[in-house]
């Protein structure tokens, strides 16, 4: 669909109406149905479709849009409250179809929308993204920072203050993709979240 997501919204709540008006139709399709049933008539030469198809069919389609009309209006509802534009929204859905394509990449983002390891991204969590992506550009100094409380001020951290300080899930993808620290200061078992933090964010490769 094309147009703004106000005229995609108009356009399929008509659609909506048109597909709801046949209903009656199809109630009577289906006493036909009954009658064609109760006649011990099973095979018709006319149609390969059955009542079933007709039916299950027609119920998705409305189910569809349902579902269609209900994610077009929280993407208003995001657009609005993030101060998005419409054509930022279009660029945002275009990136969320095609993120896929470069692994580091597409690494990088899930850990961010899926830190749980769904396997599940939503567009409304891409956008949150994507939206902190491009306004948020002191993000990789802030999760530095962050993790430097975490760390008591030391310039490394351990895997037994990740393990304390966050999320089981996140501890250990930290710990995976964190390199050794290897400063004047190191210790054994010391990991480097600076280049980490730099490397979540683009800046570098993780």
């Amino acid at each position: 669909m094309h147009g703004t997501l106000e005229d995609q919204l108009t356009h399929l709540r008509q659609y909506e109406k048109s597909i709801v008006n046949y209903k009656p139709k199809i109630d009577q399709l289906e006493g036909d149905h009954q009658l064609i049933q109760e006649a011990l008539i099973f095979d018709n030469k006319h149609t390969n479709y059955t009542m079933e198809h007709i039916r299950v069919g027609w119920e998705q389609l409305l189910t569809t849009i349902a579902r269609t009309i209900n994610e077009i209006e929280n993407q208003v509802l995001t657009r609005d409250a993030k101060g998005i534009t419409q054509e930022q929204l279009n660029e945002y859905r275009a990136s969320f179809n095609h993120f896929d394509r470069d692994e580091n990449e597409f690494s990088r983002i899930m850990s961010i929308v899926d830190p749980n390891r769904m396997g599940i991204v939503t567009f409304q969590a891409f956008i949150d993204f994507m939206s902190r992506e491009t306004t948020d550009t002191d993000t990789a100094d802030q999760v530095t920072a962050s993790f430097k409380v975490l760390a008591g001020d030391k310039n490394y951290i351990l895997a037994d203050e990740l393990l304390r300080e966050l999320p089981p899930d996140q501890a250990e993808y930290c710990m995976a993709r964190m390199a050794p620290y290897t400063g004047p200061d190191a210790v054994p078992g010391a990991l480097d979240y600076m280049s980490f933090s730099t490397a979540l964010y683009g800046e570098s490769d993780l």
